[in-house]
């Protein structure tokens, strides 16, 4: 990382280096050329984002297989973590660690936070939770354009441009949008918020996933969100494993995902449950994750989940 640009510079924000952005690109499988700033097109954006979805998984496991089970947004530990140990992370792992990617290569990004609403995980669809999402918003030619990279399974596939209900293909049949409207909470009426949503399939309903809106957040902002995210026991992250990573087919199209809820593994292709896995133990846990993830722990991370919440006694 270029440590010329402190992290309290409001004129700029730390880069990696040009050998750093080279080897993250072989790391995709994408090019080992870093492009000119004046190839940087909404075409390249999109392929970036689908070759690390397809690499990096999002997950929260340095909570549960790490002796300080925490969670580090220092973007030297993460360009570590990502590239040279094969790993993924959550959110704010996710998009710090790609938007810092993005800003090297030259792209305008700005870092945003979001709400999740509780329809994902069951709720009503009409209450947002507190900052605990972080998205990159990137500009070019003056069109704004919401990149996620860390989501996991409903997460956003390509670039989605900040356009008031315009549908996008997803990984088939699914569909994505975003939509600008008051939240339910809000008590003045007149704010909007950009609402990010998601359906299985065109003849199906919207379901909402996370809300943001267009002000900044400094890095000092994910500190506090990260905090409570990873330590917090009002947080499942903190009582939860999960994993989701996406497929890529032959032709570079994002085709399905491998996702993990605790012991509870699933392949998709094309919006279709192909295998299932049950894990009851430590051991089976940690196969799946080698054989389905790519991700193979340390002696001393497998010995991390001993006696929490979410080991596998089995």
């Amino acid at each position: 990382m270029d440590p010329s640009q402190p992290l309290n510079d409001p004129t700029s924000r730390p880069t990696y280096s040009n050998s750093q952005v080279r080897e993250y690109l072989t790391s995709i499988q994408h090019s080992t050329q870093v492009p000119s700033p004046s190839s940087l097109s909404l075409e390249y954006l999109s392929t970036l984002q689908r070759h690390h979805l397809a690499t990096y998984p999002f997950e929260n496991l340095s909570i549960h297989y790490s002796s300080t089970h925490s969670v580090s947004l220092d973007l030297d530990v993460l360009y570590d973590k990502f590239v040279r140990k094969r790993r993924g992370g959550y959110c704010m792992e996710q998009n710090a660690f790609f938007g810092t990617v993005l800003r090297s290569l030259g792209y305008e990004v700005t870092n945003l936070g979001g709400r999740v609403c509780d329809a994902v995980n069951g709720g009503s669809g009409l209450r947002y939770g507190s900052w605990s999402h972080m998205i990159n918003l990137v500009t070019i030619s003056s069109d704004k354009y919401m990149v996620d990279v860390g989501f996991g399974g409903d997460g956003a596939t390509a670039p989605i441009l900040l356009e008031d209900g315009t549908v996008n293909p997803r990984i088939s049949p699914s569909e994505m949008r975003v939509v600008k409207s008051a939240l339910p909470e809000y008590t003045d009426r007149a704010q909007e918020a950009w609402i990010y949503q998601v359906r299985s399939s065109s003849d199906t309903a919207w379901s909402p996933i996370y809300s943001f809106t267009e002000t900044e957040f400094f890095p000092q902002d994910y500190e506090m969100m990260n905090f409570w995210t990873s330590t917090s026991r009002q947080s499942f992250f903190t009582y939860a494993i999960l994993l989701a990573k996406m497929v890529m087919d032959s032709d570079g199209r994002l085709a399905g995902s491998v996702t993990m809820m605790n012991g509870e593994a699933k392949r998709r292709m094309w919006g279709q449950v192909l295998k299932t896995r049950t894990c009851r133990s430590e051991n089976e846990r940690l196969e799946v994750l080698r054989e389905w993830f790519g991700i193979v722990l340390t002696e001393e991370e497998e010995r991390a989940i001993k006696g929490t919440v979410t080991e596998l006694k089995g």
